[in-house]
């Protein structure tokens, strides 16, 4: 082979190598916005968690994205459920207080699924207030209503990424069929891996093989890792590889979907409780288990979360369409009965529609307030 030939490999070498990096760049973003089509999603910019890790807070701190949904927004989102309680509160606003008060309150947030037992507790506190303040306007008691719904939901809702040296953090999706776990884990994906950490997608659902491959679709238009097992493998033993994988790739978090299932059939909730034990063993370390409820089901979202989390151990409530719902009061029930923070709300199809929960915006956003 002569020196000109040699040349000449060399050079078309060179510039293939350059070329690459190019390459890829248009090749992922393509990807990226195919996949989104097929899983009816948008990719755009995301918001970031509210994380104990020191690292992920310099990073949302200089990412320079908004980090909140605007009031408006959220107001608007939550139409349903404001639109049936403002609505009912309007008259109590222009009246004086009065006797009659007390039980349209009571049924005001008994029909948005307060439940009677939260309702009975958070009236008869305010009927106290009304007294020792000597609240005489509608009007007043309302905003002192709305004072107490937000001090009630007043607690620590950061997703933990903390995990022991030498171990990857897990977060473990739970809960009943139907309710969006694997949509959830994907969205939260997504803002993860916006927030520019490296995560990996585990599989754990090996009874339905589209819930791989939709999780499949998500990792890939994240830019995420994916581990999947064959199906009907045992859920255990890929989500145990998926922390081994993860701890070699040096990647951050593990976000691992479960099978649906029915909290009363025990068979089931056992096999869920192993899958906890294994996921928080060796490589892995459980900082999070996540229950995803379907806030339109309303108080039977209360039975499913006592059965998971006397299984698991819940450590907070991802709630779903909660635009599409009436009864937005399911909120309170569930952290007040189960003692469970709601940590994330689904507020529309998007990607970046799954947002942390903001009681303060969310309690203005019922009583319609401008």
């Amino acid at each position: 082979m002569n020196t000109s030939l040699l040349i000449i490999i060399f050079v078309a070498v060179m510039l293939a190598l350059a070329f690459l990096p190019w390459a890829h760049r248009t090749w992922t973003n393509r990807q990226r916005s195919r996949l989104a089509d097929s899983v009816g999603t948008e990719v755009g910019e995301g918001r970031g968690f509210e994380h104990s890790d020191d690292d992920v807070q310099e990073t949302r701190a200089t990412s320079g994205r908004e980090e909140e949904l605007p009031s408006g927004s959220m107001r608007e989102r939550l139409s349903k459920a404001r639109g049936m309680i403002s609505a009912r509160l309007s008259g109590i606003r222009e009246e004086s207080v009065n006797s009659s008060m007390w039980e349209e309150l009571e049924e005001v947030l008994i029909l948005a699924d307060v439940g009677v037992d939260t309702t009975l507790d958070l009236v008869s506190r305010l009927r106290d207030t009304a007294e020792a303040e000597k609240l005489e306007k509608g009007a007043d008691l309302l905003e002192a209503l709305k004072a107490q719904m937000k001090s009630d939901l007043s607690r620590d809702r950061k997703l933990s990424l903390t995990a022991s040296q030498g171990a990857v953090t897990v977060w473990l999706f739970v809960g009943v069929n139907g309710v969006g776990k694997t949509t959830s884990i994907g969205k939260v994906a997504r803002r993860l891996t916006d927030d520019g950490l490296d995560v990996l997608l585990a599989a754990g659902d090996t009874f339905r093989a589209a819930a791989a491959e939709q999780l499949e679709k998500w990792a890939q238009m994240c830019g995420a890792d994916f581990v999947r097992g064959s199906e009907g493998a045992d859920p255990s033993s890929v989500i145990y590889d998926s922390a081994e994988a993860a701890l070699a790739r040096e990647v951050d978090i593990v976000l691992a979907d479960t099978a649906g299932r029915l909290h009363n059939k025990v068979n089931l909730m056992e096999e869920l409780a192993k899958v906890r034990r294994v996921a928080d063993r060796g490589p892995g370390e459980v900082s999070e288990v996540l229950l995803v409820i379907d806030a339109t089901t309303g108080q039977n979202g209360l039975s499913q979360a006592k059965e998971f989390t006397e299984a698991v151990g819940v450590t907070g409530v991802v709630l779903t369409k909660l635009d599409g719902s009436a009864k937005g009061g399911i909120v309170f029930a569930v952290e007040r009965e189960l003692d469970l923070p709601v940590k994330l709300v689904g507020l529309g199809e998007g990607d970046l529609d799954l947002i942390d929960f903001d009681p303060e915006l969310f309690v203005e956003a019922l009583f319609g307030d401008d």
